[in-house]
């Protein structure tokens, strides 16, 4: 009988995670035991303070892991490498930005999320929730546990890691998506999809991964890699089970056809989280994607090359056209997340060492804009007009694009920031989003995949009217112009209860309560601040990254050597 040896587990190097992982932890104790009185600011601070100790902790592993390339712990299950520490650094730094705009409140005190998640929408057990002034101060903890699981995610070494993060980092969002203060019911029904087709989308991935490590014996990438290597064609359980793990990554980028989530998600849930979702959980995806592609499938590029083209194109050309059509804010900044999607994966279909470091930099410079866009959209809110010359009270987001026509006369340093976050999704010149597109296609001429790079500069070009459209409607639009005017500045009000309304064969049908319509304006709320403070940082990495990129640049480039 064997003994068990105990691995030696230098703890140091997964301190990023763990760091994040135990604040997670330490903020569940804090809602068991911290009187209500001071639970969120102390929740804030640990929310805080953990990514920015996790961005520390990554930088004092930098120089080791730079001078040696990296090394496999626990087993192989963790991979600690150049693109590793550049992958948690970013996600990091993100996810302080998106805890910033997350505790930020109005200068009414509201947050994002509802004071009972778990409430019927418009019953009288939420209103008198609301008017407690009840928090939900547990959105702290979550969205540290997702925060972990994401800087586990593109660390994997092996099948069974990638899962486990996936489920870690999934299924708070699953639970935060449903959290909105305002349009309860869209938003317990966006929680729903993503809940369900989430599911759907584990289950192919855990399936693939039942077929991987039937062909090899093995969940490491390594091993899967060298058995591939010493069979002469190609396996059908070894092809089969790589699409159906890509398809479960795919499904967490938004690429075409798992896309369909994300326009509902992004517009469902609450805005904060929207960002945080749309930029952090983008780069976690990304790196695993990045490594699977990299490490384990290098040798079927002939076999599954047509596979990831046609997702590819799909997926630039989809996000790009959908997004031509749409009438609300979040929803074509969801469409604009699936058409980066597409321009990232030309990158990583490239198979070229030069597309590494570009990816990288494409994530960071996507994922300060996107912070950024959706901390400006959680600002501008609806007033109600008031009796005489009061201002009635602030509504939800104003989230039609007829809303926002006019705000850069009434708000021109918020619209300006916007417009430089509008620019950059676009790639104009000087931003950092320019820097993102002209390098990961550049890696894909270089790769020989310069179709893709053609396709992808002509998605960005007509992906330009529609950001170019919103900034025109800011600064220099009037009266009349928006695609979902409504006539005489009258807001329809949608009542979230449902109600039953009798049809003339007297059976009933559950209708929706459309409430006599109300002049409404569009206003930017005051607040605590948090969110200024990280759309601020966020519009300076976006001039910083597009006009001095290569300090950036040339840092990744320098540890973008993936371990096998």
């Amino acid at each position: 009988m064997n003994a068990f040896t105990a691995p030696e587990i230098p703890w140091s190097l997964l301190s990023p995670a763990l760091i994040v992982l135990l604040a997670a932890v330490a903020g569940v104790l804090v809602e068991a035991f911290v009187p209500a009185r001071v639970r969120r600011p102390v929740q804030v601070t640990l929310g805080l303070a953990a990514p920015a100790a996790a961005l520390v902790a990554v930088a004092a592993l930098w120089s080791g892991v730079a001078s040696d390339g990296g090394t496999a712990v626990v087993g192989g299950s963790i991979i600690v490498d150049g693109p590793t520490l550049v992958l948690q650094g970013t996600i990091a730094l993100l996810a302080l930005l998106s805890i910033l705009v997350v505790a930020d409140r109005t200068d009414t005190g509201e947050d994002a999320f509802a004071p009972s998640a778990a409430a019927v929408p418009s019953s009288d057990y939420e209103e008198l929730a609301r008017r407690r002034g009840l928090q939900q101060t547990e959105v702290y903890p979550l969205l540290l546990f997702a925060v972990g699981g994401m800087l586990i995610f593109p660390a994997a070494g092996d099948l069974l890691t990638l899962f486990v993060a996936l489920e870690v980092l999934s299924l708070p969002l699953y639970l935060l998506t449903g959290m909105a203060r305002r349009r309860r019911l869209l938003s317990q029904e966006a929680a729903m999809k993503y809940f369900l087709l989430g599911a759907f989308a584990s289950a192919i991935m855990l399936f693939g991964i039942g077929l991987l490590y039937g062909y090899s014996g093995s969940l490491r990438y390594s091993e899967i890699a060298d058995q591939a290597l010493q069979v002469t064609g190609v396996d059908g359980l070894l092809l089969v089970g790589a699409v159906l793990v890509l398809a479960g990554l795919l499904f967490k980028v938004g690429a075409v056809p798992f896309h369909t989530w994300t326009p509902d998600v992004y517009q469902g849930a609450p805005t904060p989280i929207t960002g945080f979702m749309a930029a952090c959980t983008k780069v976690a995806a990304f790196g695993a994607l990045l490594r699977i592609v990299y490490v384990v499938l290098p040798d079927l590029e002939w076999d599954l090359s047509v596979v990831l083209w046609t997702v590819a194109i799909a997926t630039m050309v989809v996000g790009t056209v959908a997004a031509l059509v749409q009438t609300d804010v979040k929803r074509i900044l969801a469409y604009s997340s699936i058409a980066h999607a597409g321009f990232i994966l030309t990158g990583i279909v490239a198979l070229d060492e030069s597309a590494i470091p570009a990816v990288l930099f494409y994530l960071l410079a996507y994922g300060a804009a996107t912070i950024g866009a959706f901390g400006i959209v959680w600002l501008v809110r609806e007033r109600s007009a008031g009796a005489g010359e009061e201002p009635g009270p602030v509504l939800g987001e104003a989230t039609r694009l007829s809303q926002w026509t006019g705000l850069g006369r009434t708000h021109p340093l918020l619209a300006v920031t916007f417009a430089l976050f509008l620019l950059s999704f676009a790639g104009i010149p000087l931003t950092a989003g320019f820097i993102g597109k002209f390098a990961v296609f550049s890696a894909a001429v270089e790769g020989g995949a310069w179709p893709l790079a053609v396709v992808g500069v002509l998605s960005s070009a007509a992906a330009a009217f529609f950001y170019v459209r919103i900034i025109v409607l800011m600064f220099f639009g009037g009266a009349g112009d928006g695609a979902d005017e409504v006539t005489g500045g009258a807001a329809a009000t949608v009542s979230d209860e449902p109600v039953e309304a009798p049809t003339p064969a007297g059976t009933s049908v559950t209708a929706t309560l459309v409430e006599k319509a109300t002049a409404t304006t569009t206003t930017v709320v005051g607040s605590e601040g948090f969110a200024v403070v990280a759309i601020a940082v966020c519009a300076v990495l976006t001039v910083v990254l597009g006009i001095v990129p290569s300090p950036v640049l040339d840092l990744i480039g320098d540890v973008a050597q993936l371990l096998p």
